[in-house]
């Protein structure tokens, strides 16, 4: 009898990514993929360890999937992923429930793991390592949408981040490598592919290559009619990745850009590698290169030092850029960071204030901009059906999975998930648009 698999995965899109090729490569073996953890023989847990907040979720998974050692059938407990490989020794210290620790780096290991842990608890850590690059996935995401992982890992060494200690040092994927899987993803019915990375614009900046060359490879895939790219550093956004995004049709005009904050002082004691000026120069470049183009930023308030005038910095420039998709987090102070070892703190109340601020100015800025949108027709990729509001749903070109707004829509036609089809925009809200299919 097949031995029943359940897996949790927490975190970021590159944390599903390994955790979607430990599926296939379990169920190549001959495991079963259970969606019930009360089913499961083996349950693993895929980490994440980013933040506080994710850690706590992490270990609460965990100790709510030890549970099913008792009320279930569950025999062997597995954790993988960044909590795994942060805290290997702490987690079989304090949870004896867990049975085996495997890291960023192995997650390719699984098997050979869960076959050895009869006897004892087993950690496997090697964070620098890369595994095999052709790997079997089973998609988490739904079938015409998949996230593609470029490189790993990272050496920008940001004061406020972990991201080095948990995933080591940038590592790029041999280019033919990821054609081979983006053929394969295509071949399996995905029509839009998501380009991940913790530094997507530095692809291949250690193996010879570029961004830009790899984008002209994957635009050559017939199949795959849109490509997206996730976290663009603004210090490596080069004029050749921005001018190879405009010639072709098939790359999305989304710029995901977490420029972290918008002062000098800041952005240096962040160890970031720009300037105010150059993140102007860039956005203002992409704007006037790529024809609605669509810039989301990540923002981070209240770190170590941010005075009012710092912060009223940061507020001026988000009001004055105007960024399409906006994400702003609270500082959070991570051990073994350089920042956790600042001066000058900033209280919880007062990031907090400082977060509603900014979320009150984007919102009405995403509002206006929505507005703008009405009376023009867009591009969506249909998701699915509401039963509630009578629509159907999907994302347009400046929406990408999970981080983003939907635009719903009516239509008396047939649409399937996955069919990319026109819709043009009647209404608008805060985040997401309204509007009604057209043929074309």
């Amino acid at each position: 009898m097949a031995c029943n698999i359940g897996l949790v995965s927490l975190g970021c899109a590159k944390n599903q990514t390994d955790a979607e090729t430990m599926l296939a490569i379990l169920k190549d073996d001959g495991y079963k993929i259970v969606a019930e953890p009360e089913t499961a023989d083996i349950i693993i847990v895929n980490t994440c360890g980013f933040i506080d907040s994710a850690k706590q979720e992490s270990i609460n998974a965990i100790l709510e999937m030890a549970e099913y050692k008792t009320c279930g059938q569950c025999k062997k407990l597995v954790v993988t992923g960044c909590l795994a490989e942060r805290y290997a020794d702490d987690i079989i210290a304090e949870l004896p429930e867990v049975d085996a620790i495997l890291g960023t780096g192995d997650y390719d290991r699984i098997i050979e793991v869960i076959k050895s842990v009869d006897k004892m608890p087993v950690i496997t850590n090697n964070i620098n390592r890369t595994p095999e690059c052709e790997l079997p996935r089973v998609l988490l995401t739904p079938p015409y949408t998949a996230y593609l992982k470029i490189a790993d890992g990272c050496d920008n060494n940001c004061t406020y981040c972990a991201i080095p200690k948990i995933r080591g040092h940038f590592r790029s994927r041999k280019l033919e490598d990821i054609i081979i899987e983006a053929n394969q993803l295509a071949n399996d019915g995905v029509r839009e592919l998501i380009l991940i990375a913790q530094d997507t614009t530095r692809y291949g900046t250690d193996i010879g290559t570029s961004l830009a060359k790899l984008l002209d490879e994957l635009v050559k895939i017939e199949k795959i009619e849109w490509i997206r790219v996730h976290y663009y550093y603004t210090e490596a956004i080069t004029k050749e990745l921005i001018d190879t995004m405009a010639k072709y049709d098939k790359i999305c005009n989304y710029i995901d850009m977490p420029i972290q904050h918008a002062d000098n002082y800041i952005l240096r004691r962040m160890a970031r590698r720009t300037t105010v000026e150059e993140i102007d120069e860039k956005i203002n470049y992409m704007r006037s290169t790529l024809p609605n183009c669509y810039i989301r930023t990540s923002i981070i308030v209240g770190f170590p030092g941010e005075t009012e005038e710092h912060f009223q910095n940061l507020y001026d420039f988000v009001k004055r850029t105007r960024f399409d998709r906006m994400g702003v987090f609270t500082y959070s102070c991570e051990e073994g960071t350089a920042a956790a070892e600042f001066d000058s703190q900033v209280d919880d109340d007062v990031k907090e204030s400082r977060y509603n601020k900014l979320m009150e100015l984007q919102q009405g800025i995403s509002l206006e901009l929505n507005r703008e949108k009405i009376g023009s027709v867009i591009d969506v990729i249909v998701e699915g059906y509401d039963e509630d509001n009578y629509l159907f749903f999907g994302r347009g070109r400046g929406d990408s999975i999970d981080v983003d707004g939907k635009v719903y829509f009516g239509t008396e036609d047939e649409v399937t998930p996955g069919d990319i089809i026109k819709v043009k925009i009647l209404d608008a809200s805060e985040y997401d648009l309204t509007g009604q299919r057209v043929l074309v």
